[in-house]
């Protein structure tokens, strides 16, 4: 049950596709076939700060070593690929390039205080690959997707639609010794990232003539084309979210089903609603006098107290007062429902 946006896959998230394929796939390529370039690899501070190695922090913090490490990472870049449909894949990308150049000045940081504080050397033993910003990336999805519970265990602990995606996290950074220092730098700077500390997303952004270079060179490869087979409904923020649009559309469907049913049974009757006569087709609706329905309201006390509220607002949308006042009360005042049948009769 991994937040998602439903099954369409990679389709919107081309930035996401590259980061789950290219690493993943170098990674494999290291560890089967070319063990004895892995030391390329190593994300080593102290050959940073003693022999001036710039160039391992960028190859030390791309691609993972360890499997373990690049299964866990890949898995949370699929869900996490949420953020690149919702909020464009330039900001996606500048969020991660932020987040990846911070967290390397926070790594520094936190390596020093671990050897001045306990006397533990850590810059030689931390993990490599591209996890700074994966943890980084739990602070918008702490902050911005909702949570929906799922089910309840033990009393007051409950399963939400996040649950299994913080398992996963926490497998992660319990995936080795020294990993916590990179994902407590990950987290540091998408805090400031996503708080906009110091203007730093203005900063730690990429520019619009890169983004228009990659968005015709790239982009091309690792675009998704458009699932055929799924209804296009509206996006939820997680697959749950959707799943439950889904629940009640069928029910809105199922509702009118019912109401169709119903008037049925009452023309059958005699009963006292006609929906023919109170539903007239929409191109009559202009050239009916609706004094009748008026008399028949004031005769028939409502079953039901109606919002004017969404009277009003159904009056809006060019619905007479009393084709909105029965659909209202067959509705049970469900708004949705009552237009959906307004619109279908």
């Amino acid at each position: 049950m991994f937040t998602s946006t439903g099954s369409s896959g990679l389709y919107k998230a081309p930035l996401s596709k590259s980061l789950l394929l290219v690493p993943s796939a170098l990674s494999l390529l290291l560890a089967l076939l070319l063990p004895h370039c892995q030391r390329f690899f190593v994300y080593d501070l102290q050959s940073v700060k003693d022999n001036f190695q710039i160039w391992r922090l960028i190859c030390g913090r791309i691609i993972c070593l360890d499997l373990k490490d690049t299964f866990c990472s890949s898995l949370l870049i699929y869900n996490f690929r949420i953020f690149e449909r919702r909020y464009g894949s330039r900001k996606f990308a500048s969020f991660l390039l932020g987040s990846w150049v911070l967290s390397a000045l926070v790594d520094f940081i936190l390596v020093e205080a671990v050897w001045y504080s306990f006397g533990i050397t850590a810059s030689r033993n931390l993990p490599s690959g591209f996890l700074a910003p994966v943890f980084a990336l739990f602070v918008p999805f702490y902050c911005s997707i909702p949570r929906v519970q799922v089910a309840q265990i033990l009393g007051p602990l409950s399963i939400t639609n996040k649950t299994l995606i913080y398992i996963l996290g926490l497998q992660l950074f319990t995936s080795g010794s020294y990993i916590w220092i990179v994902a407590i730098s990950g987290l540091i700077s998408g805090v400031c990232y996503h708080t906009k500390t110091l203007q730093i997303n203005q900063v730690l952004c990429i520019p619009g003539w890169m983004a228009k270079f990659f968005s015709c060179t790239l982009e091309p490869i690792f675009s998704s084309s458009e699932p055929a087979t799924e209804a296009r409904i509206g996006m939820g923020a997680t697959v749950d979210i959707q799943r439950q649009q889904r629940m009640d559309l069928l029910d809105r469907q199922l509702m009118l089903s019912q109401f169709a049913q119903a008037r049925r049974q009452r023309q059958q009757q005699g009963g006292m609603i006609n929906w023919n006569r109170l539903f007239p087709p929409l191109r009559q609706r202009r050239n009916i006098n609706y004094q009748d329905v008026r008399r028949s309201e004031q005769q028939a006390s409502p079953p039901l107290e109606v919002s004017e509220e969404q009277v009003a607002r159904l009056m809006e949308m060019g619905f007479s007062r009393g084709d909105a006042l029965e659909a209202l009360r067959a509705s049970n005042n469900d708004l949705n429902v009552a237009t959906n049948f307004l619109l279908q009769h």
